[in-house]
């Protein structure tokens, strides 16, 4: 078959535009494989890319591959992945120790140690030392401002929050949060990486504590916590008044859609008299505070609002993980 002259420039162009994508691939290293840094580094692996994970000792990577062979193991019995893909997204993410030798030819690097803004810091006067001027840094912290975070830094401008919610390989959202000097050049680059990983990035306008979610989060909790001190209502009840109404929902529509398709002017007059009654404490509650002091901290300690045994953990993370794959398959669904 004869190739026109035309036809070759065109093909020509779509080579060149592939070759200019991959050139834009960034390399990710993932510092940390704890509960949420192997989670992420299984999320970029699963969107078909390289990644480099460190951990801080052999017995911290034996975790991190258990970890990642169990959650990907689930991932093919509830038909995500079939078996060639589950080895190919295994063989992607390589574990290692060696801080050098992880980020030496990195091009974006996302942090995913303890939350101890010191711990993050030195880390980060470390990194400095060894990367380019150029590499991105993004902290899955959620809590700590960017602003906070690059405040020693040599190069404050490639600064970003990334925050991934637990599990990362589930859970779409990613609040991207740019600190006063996070450079428009970062963000850019955050927000491709991100898309690249099948996420659902949201970005914040300014840095505010919390970012959007745990704001929401917790002013739930907040107010769940309140009506548990008054007598109110059973904690079992409690729950039930989420689980069983405005949770079904919410997977569908947020907080104002709601708003929306309820009435503004409904909304609007209930917020009228409702927010006046609603609480304002600026600490835990009472129970809560109780139950911290005794050393009741929940599922970790066997006991807290709720009894917790090996069963019951079990039992309930495995539910909540399969409605998480339920929601999972309910997106690529709409994205068809």
């Amino acid at each position: 078959m004869l190739v026109t002259t035309q036809h070759a420039f065109r093909l020509l162009g779509v080579f060149y535009t592939i070759l200019l994508e991959v050139s834009k691939m960034e390399k990710l290293s993932i510092i940390g494989c704890g509960t949420m840094g192997h989670s992420i580094a299984l999320s970029a692996a699963w969107a078909g890319m390289e990644v480099n994970e460190t951990g801080t000792d052999e017995g911290e990577l034996e975790r991190a591959d258990r970890e990642l062979g169990n959650k990907i193991q689930v991932m093919r019995e509830n038909g995500l992945i079939d078996k060639k893909e589950a080895g190919e997204i295994r063989s992607r993410i390589e574990l290692m120790t060696s801080l050098h030798e992880a980020t030496e030819s990195s091009t974006f690097i996302i942090e995913a140690i303890p939350e101890v803004i010191g711990m993050k810091q030195t880390l980060y006067a470390e990194l400095e030392q060894v990367i380019g001027d150029d590499v991105v840094i993004a902290s899955n912290t959620s809590g700590f401002t960017p602003t906070l975070l690059a405040e020693k830094a040599l190069h404050p401008e490639r600064f970003i929050v990334t925050h991934f919610w637990n599990p990362a390989h589930l859970i779409p959202l990613v609040e991207v949060v740019k600190g006063q000097k996070t450079s428009l050049e970062t963000i850019e680059r955050s927000m491709t990486l991100l898309k690249r990983m099948k996420k659902q990035p949201i970005l914040l306008q300014k840095e505010i504590p919390g970012f959007i979610g745990n704001r929401l989060q917790y002013a739930l909790f907040r107010e769940a916590q309140s009506l548990l001190d008054e007598g109110v209502a059973t904690k079992e009840d409690i729950d039930a008044s989420v689980t069983y109404s405005i949770g079904r929902r919410l997977p569908i529509t947020g907080p104002l859609m709601t708003a929306d398709m309820g009435g503004l002017d409904v909304f609007s007059s209930i917020s009228n008299y409702l927010f006046e009654d609603l609480s304002t404490k600026h600490k835990s509650g009472r129970v809560l505070e109780s139950l911290v002091q005794e050393g009741k901290l929940g599922d970790k300690s066997g006991e807290g609002f709720y009894a917790w045994d090996e069963e019951t953990s079990r039992r309930l993370n495995k539910e909540r993980e399969q409605t998480l794959i339920h929601f999972m398959k309910l997106d690529r669904e709409r994205r068809k």
